[in-house]
């Protein structure tokens, strides 16, 4: 029997320990097996990542992006909840790519200023006319769609 009788370890110590001892890293990377690991030795081939860590990671990825839009066009957040929810996937591309769409953005800038739907209409041609529309497919459509005019919003 062990001399200290908690059986409860000291986490704190241990994290201290194993991130010392695996190395500590935010970015992933093949550790002296060549195992795609990330974390604290956290072996991505052997181990699923857990739901409730791709949900964090995923709230993360979302503030990230929801922080880009702020900083490039304050304005978005006058949109209806369904269009802000279309630039936000959008901006999954990169918020910096996104800020790239210019027309589509003077565009939304126009709907803003007006209140005209057709802006919206040409807006959502504007997402259709990209690379990173044939490259999502699908998606961009179901994007556009949503960003059109004739399309009812709501939370």
């Amino acid at each position: 029997m062990p001399e200290d009788d908690s059986l409860e370890l000291d986490r704190k110590k241990l994290r201290a320990e194993l991130s010392q001892d695996e190395g500590r890293r935010t970015r992933a990377y093949q550790d002296s097996l060549g195992i795609w690991t990330v974390g604290v030795g956290f072996n991505l081939e052997a181990n699923a990542i857990p739901e409730d860590v791709v949900d964090r990671l995923l709230d993360l990825s979302i503030a990230n992006v929801e922080a880009g839009l702020d900083a490039f066009e304050p304005h978005w957040r006058t949109l209806d909840a369904d269009r802000r929810r279309v630039l936000v996937n959008m901006g999954f591309m990169g918020v910096q790519r996104l800020s790239g769409f210019r027309k589509m953005w003077a565009h939304l800038r126009s709907y803003l200023n007006t209140g005209t739907p057709l802006f919206l209409d040409q807006a959502a041609e504007e997402m259709l006319d990209s690379k990173w529309a044939r490259q999502v497919g699908t998606r961009a459509d179901r994007l556009a769609a949503r960003m059109r005019a004739n399309v009812p919003t709501g939370g």
